[in-house]
């Protein structure tokens, strides 16, 4: 069996990578494991339901946060051409 540990950014555990040739066999010695498993596919959204998913005021603190870097990168730049 050739399992792979998933880590996430820290170095951390966090799932288990099992081939599906393996997971065919130990389903056939537990089939009780097929119940933890959905194999069907998940239905794609379009980008316009996710409109209102974040609040306003996080819309709004991300807007100020583009618009402070790009006045920073625009006065790095008029410094270099100096």
């Amino acid at each position: 069996m050739s399992l792979q540990v998933i880590k996430d950014g820290n170095g951390k555990n966090t799932g288990v990578f099992i081939p599906m040739s393996d997971w065919d066999s130990i389903t056939q010695i537990h089939e009780d494991l097929k119940k933890l498993v959905s194999f069907e596919p998940v239905s794609k959204k379009k980008l316009s339901t996710l409109a209102g998913s974040i609040s306003k005021e996080t819309a709004s603190d991300m807007l100020n946060y583009v618009e402070e870097s790009r006045k920073e990168w625009e006065e790095r730049l008029k410094k270099q051409f100096e």
